[in-house]
């Protein structure tokens, strides 16, 4: 089966502020601010909701296409992209431009303070065709250039591929009627809490408008699992457990990476949700979105210990990574 994955590609530049925000910003002064922070050091991440997402599934067995633009100083990630078996037929690269890049200073409360450029997000994609008579297709489409979410929302649904919907950040760039078209028909909505609400309120909907529009609703809940909603039943999906918790950012794109490579093996939706499950609690205990690595023995016996056997030879097709 072929995966698609459209969203963003990113570098993650992250600081740490060995202070206090809050001693440095007078409440009576908000209005002209002028604050410097001096940081320890900057770490440069790969990240990107299309590139963590293709990232676990390429630990899967899997090789997605990402569908993004990237800028000029891509050949970094490119390599990274290469080193793990991830093909670039759809990434464009934009000239004289950046690849997006995320800027996130964090002080020793754990606020944090993002700088966020978009660089060669702001320029659409080529967006594949999907009605070519190739192999079975499978499309996510997260959180990226609007045009490129719409269009190949628009494409899925002509050529009948299924698609996972994940508005995400994105949510304050869409209207509400623009993002009611885009979601129709989709095989799933996917978003956590805060975002499901919003788009609620976007569209003005309530939740059972939109399990009529699309076949199946899941919303992530951190630490306390996820939720399936399906045919009109709730199932709670509990979170795997981790060995340790050292950073929870980009767990839920490693959640999409575990729940896609189920719904391309044909599982049942709460083996989907339980796969993510697995895959989370794996990212969460690295600092970065794709650091985490796992042998197929250690993914399959995590699994087994939280729910069961997993049947079938879903992670024959692992890669060793170097």
């Amino acid at each position: 089966m072929n995966i698609f994955i459209s969203g963003s590609l990113a570098y993650d530049r992250i600081m740490d502020f060995p202070g206090h925000f809050a001693d440095h910003i007078l409440p009576n002064k908000i209005h002209m601010l002028n604050v410097c922070f001096n940081i320890n050091g900057l770490v440069e991440k790969f990240g990107g909701t299309a590139g963590n997402i293709a990232y676990t599934l390429a630990l899967l067995g899997e090789k997605p296409a990402i569908v993004a633009a990237a800028g000029d100083d891509f050949d970094r990630y490119e390599r990274w992209l290469d080193t793990n078996g991830l093909p670039r037929t759809w990434i464009k690269r934009i000239p004289d431009v950046l690849t997006a890049g995320a800027y996130i200073t964090t002080d020793l409360n754990d606020n944090q303070i993002t700088a966020f450029n978009p660089g060669a997000m702001a320029f659409e994609a080529d967006l594949p065709t999907l009605d070519d008579g190739a192999l079975p297709a499978l499309v996510h489409i997260g959180p990226g250039n609007k045009n490129d979410m719409q269009g190949l929302a628009e494409r899925c649904r002509r050529a009948q591929v299924p698609f996972v919907f994940d508005p995400g950040q994105s949510l304050n760039i869409w209207t509400g009627e623009e993002i009611a078209r885009a979601v129709q028909g989709a095989l799933c909505f996917i978003s956590n809490e805060y975002e499901l609400s919003h788009f609620l309120k976007m569209t003005g909907w309530r939740r059972e408008d939109l399990e009529r529009r699309v076949s199946m609703v899941v919303v992530t809940r951190g630490p306390e699992g996820s939720v399936l909603r399906l045919e009109g039943q709730e199932t709670l999906v509990p979170a795997a457990v981790p060995r340790q918790v050292v950073d929870p950012t980009g767990a839920g794109d490693a959640y999409r990476g575990g729940f896609l490579k189920g719904l391309a093996a044909g599982k049942d939706p709460l083996v989907c949700c339980q796969l993510g499950s697995v895959a989370a609690s794996f990212a969460v205990e690295c600092h970065g979105t794709q650091e985490h690595v796992f042998s197929a023995q250690d993914f399959g016996a995590r699994y087994q210990a939280h729910f069961g056997p997993l049947e079938g030879d879903l992670l024959s097709r692992r890669q060793t990574k170097d």
